[in-house]
C-alpha cells in the first residue's frame, strides 16, 4: 500500500517556497546532454513543482487587493484568504475541500465512528446547501425522517451558504440540543422542516442475523477503522449460530452506505476472496497508483454471496461490490450505485487545517472506472423510491469518468421488499440456480387469438 507516499509527495509540494519552485529568469538551460533525467514515475511531480504561474498569481493579488479595498463591507485579510482558498478547491470537484482545524478533526472522527451531531452523511453543494448521501442507521436523522437524496437548505431557519460550513458545520452540536432542518425533497411541493435532537453518534458499522435456516444477513452501514474486524467476527458468529457446517449463503446489505475507509472495504473483500484483484487507483502522480489483491482464505468457504446495493451505495461500498462482482464471487442485486469512484487524500497543514484533495480514480478488477458510472447490478430490482437524479454524474462539477460516462441514476431501495428479493436470489444460488430468475415462458395464445397469416 503506497498511499502514504502520495501524501508525502503532495505535502512536499505544498511546502516548497515559491523561490524554490520558480527557476531564475536569467538561468540558461543547460544542453540536453547534460540535463539529468527525472526519476522514473516522477514526471508529473516535476511538472507540478518546477514552475509557478507568476502572471496568474499577480492577477490574483490585484483582485485580492481590490476586494479588500473596495468591497461594500470590510473583510479581514484572514477571512478573505480563507474564502479564496475554499473557492480554489470548490470548483475542482464536489469532494475536494479546504478543511479548517475543526472540520479536519470532524473528518477524522467520522472514520473513528463517534461524534456529536444528527447522524447523516452529506455532500456540500456550491450554493452552501447539502445533499444527503444517506442517514446513518438508527440515527436521530433517520428517526426524524431524513432520507437519502434530500437537500438540506436551512438549519434553524438560517439559509445555508458556503460560509455556513466554517467550523464544525451547522448540524454538529452538544448532545440533547435540538436543531430544525429544512429539506427539499423530490416530489414534495414545499420544503419540509424536520426537528432533530443531536446525540453522540456511535453507530456500529456491522450488524448480522440469521434470516432463515442456513442463510445469514450482514448489514454494513459504513466503513470505519474497525469495520473489517467486526465483519469477520459477525460472519464467524453467524456460522456458529447456523449450526452444523455453518452458513450455506450470505447476503450483504450495502444500501445507503456512503463509504468510508478504503482499507476496510479491501479487507472485507479479501475475507471473501481466495485470489484475484480487489481494486486499483490511478492518478496523475504515479507514486500514488496503488493496487490491492486478495490473499488465500475465504470466510464463507466458497458458498454463495449476494450483495444488495442502491443509489446510496457509494465509494468504498462500490469498491467492495465491484471486487466481488468482477471476481464472480457474488451476485450484485439492487439498482445502479452512486458512482463516487474518486480517491481523496487529506494533506495536513502546519496550522491544523487540512486540504482534502481528489488525487485518483478507483478501478474495479476488470479495469472499469467507477467514477460517474457506478456499479450496474447483475439483477436490477424494481420498486425503489425515486431519487431525483441522485448520482455522482448529476452533481455539478463532478470529476469526469475515465471513458464513457453513464449518468443514469439508480434508485433508493427502502424497506424489506429489496431484502426479500435479495434473499430469494441467494436461495436460488444455494440451490444451484442463477442469480436472476429464469424468464417466464410466454403463454400460447388461444386458438381464436392466433394471428392470421399475411
Amino acid at each position: 500500500m503506497r498511499a502514504p507516499l502520495l501524501t508525502l509527495a503532495l505535502a512536499s509540494l505544498l511546502a516548497l517556497p515559491a523561490a524554490a519552485q520558480e527557476p531564475p529568469a536569467t538561468a540558461q538551460e543547460p544542453p540536453a546532454s547534460t540535463q539529468p533525467a527525472p526519476p522514473e514515475g516522477q514526471d508529473a511531480e516535476t511538472d507540478a513543482s518546477s514552475a509557478v504561474p507568476l502572471e496568474e498569481i499577480s492577477r490574483f493579488v490585484l483582485v485580492f487587493n481590490a476586494v479588500r479595498a473596495g468591497y461594500v463591507d470590510e473583510v479581514g485579510d484572514h477571512d478573505l484568504m480563507q474564502r479564496a482558498i475554499r473557492g480554489l478547491l470548490l470548483d475542482l470537484d464536489p469532494h475536494s475541500a479546504y478543511l479548517q482545524r475543526s472540520d479536519a478533526e470532524a473528518f477524522e472522527e467520522g472514520t473513528a465512528g463517534a461524534y456529536e451531531g444528527i447522524g447523516v452523511e452529506v455532500m456540500p453543494l456550491p450554493d452552501g446547501s447539502m445533499r444527503v448521501i444517506a442517514p446513518m442507521d438508527d440515527s436521530p436523522a433517520q428517526r426524524a425522517g431524513i432520507r437519502a437524496g434530500d437537500v438540506i437548505v436551512a438549519v434553524d431557519g438560517e439559509t445555508l451558504t458556503p460560509a455556513s460550513h466554517e467550523g464544525r458545520g451547522p448540524l454538529r452540536g452538544p448532545p440533547g440540543t435540538e436543531v430544525a432542518v429544512t429539506v427539499v425533497r423530490e416530489g414534495e411541493a414545499a420544503p419540509l422542516e424536520l426537528r432533530v435532537a443531536r446525540a453522540v453518534i456511535r453507530t456500529p458499522s456491522v450488524r448480522g442475523s440469521i434470516r432463515e435456516p442456513g442463510l445469514g444477513q450482514v448489514r454494513i452501514a459504513g466503513f470505519q477503522a474497525d469495520t473489517a474486524s467486526d465483519f469477520a467476527a459477525t460472519v464467524d458468529r453467524l456460522h456458529r449460530e447456523a449450526g452444523g457446517d455453518g452458513l450455506r449463503g450470505l447476503m450483504i446489505d450495502l444500501r445507503s452506505n456512503p463509504g468510508g475507509l478504503l482499507t476496510s472495504a479491501v479487507q472485507i473483500a479479501d475475507d471473501l476472496l481466495d485470489s484475484g484483484g480487489i481494486v486499483s487507483t490511478r492518478g496523475r502522480i504515479r507514486i500514488g497508483d496503488t493496487s490491492f489483491s486478495a490473499t488465500p482464505g475465504d470466510r464463507m468457504r466458497g458458498r454463495p454471496v449476494v450483495v444488495l446495493v442502491d443509489a446510496g451505495s457509494a465509494s468504498a461500498s462500490e469498491v467492495l461490490a465491484g471486487a466481488l462482482r468482477d471476481n464472480r464471487r457474488a451476485c450484485v442485486v439492487g439498482s445502479r450505485t452512486f458512482g463516487k469512484g474518486s480517491v481523496q487524500t487529506v494533506l495536513p497543514l502546519d496550522n491544523g487545517d487540512a486540504v482534502k484533495l481528489t488525487t485518483a480514480r478507483y478501478y474495479t478488477p476488470d479495469g472499469t472506472s467507477i467514477q460517474a458510472r457506478g456499479i450496474e447490478p447483475d439483477l436490477v430490482l424494481e420498486g425503489g423510491a425515486a431519487n431525483g437524479g441522485f448520482a455522482e454524474a448529476a452533481l455539478p462539477g463532478h470529476l469526469a469518468a475515465d471513458g464513457h460516462e453513464d449518468g443514469q441514476p439508480g434508485q433508493v431501495l427502502g424497506g424489506e421488499k429489496p431484502v426479500a428479493q435479495a434473499l430469494a436470489a441467494l436461495r436460488r444460488l444455494v440451490s444451484g440456480g442463477a442469480c436472476a430468475p429464469p424468464p417466464e415462458a410466454p403463454e400460447a395464445p388461444a386458438a381464436g387469438d392466433r394471428p392470421a397469416g399475411q
